[in-house]
């Protein structure tokens, strides 16, 4: 396998891991949960999530042609008024999310060496698709602890559990790691 293609690959299964980190957050929580803010001025899950989709809608929408900031998205907007639902929220999620997937088939061997424009500047399709993974792995950071604030004790656990490293290499490793 040669560098793109483990690059795509690769590149593919993280931003998958960072997206099924948010389904499994959004799992946990009840219909109410997604407007939470810890305090007035702080962004609740749906407002993160909306930001998250107009940026994804934004910078994958003809990633390869068009400037990753178009002329229709209204970055404010994202941090005003909200999802109804739960379920809107997530119908959004999965828009963004198709469309950045649906850009990362579209790269191969003969469109790697596009350069991509964000905001007017210059990217090798690395450096913008490694922007984009940086930005949406913070923002789902940032989801997963508001949702772990808001179900508090009912959490379960996305990774290895506080106090669950031995088990977890026991049964890795066949042996203590600890």
């Amino acid at each position: 396998m040669d560098f793109q293609e483990n690059y795509l690959s690769n590149i593919k299964f993280e931003f998958q891991r960072y997206k099924t980190l948010g389904d499994k957050t959004f799992e946990q929580l009840a219909e109410n949960d997604i407007h939470w803010q810890y305090q007035e001025m702080d962004n609740s899950i749906a407002i993160i999530v909306k930001h998250m989709v107009g940026n994804m809608l934004s910078r994958w929408t003809n990633f390869l042609t068009e400037d990753g900031e178009k002329p229709w998205r209204n970055r404010e907007m994202e941090f005003e008024g909200t999802y109804a639902t739960k379920v809107d929220m997530l119908t959004e999620w999965e828009k963004g999310w198709k469309c950045l997937f649906n850009a990362l088939e579209s790269i191969d061997s003969s469109n790697f060496d596009t350069k991509i424009r964000i905001r007017d500047e210059e990217h090798t399709i690395v450096e913008a698709i490694n922007r984009q993974l940086a930005h949406y792995a913070s923002h789902v950071g940032q989801i997963i602890f508001l949702g772990k604030m808001i179900v508090g004790k009912e959490w379960i656990s996305l990774s290895i559990p506080k106090g669950g490293s031995e088990a977890f290499n026991k049964k890795m490793f066949g042996e203590d790691k600890t």
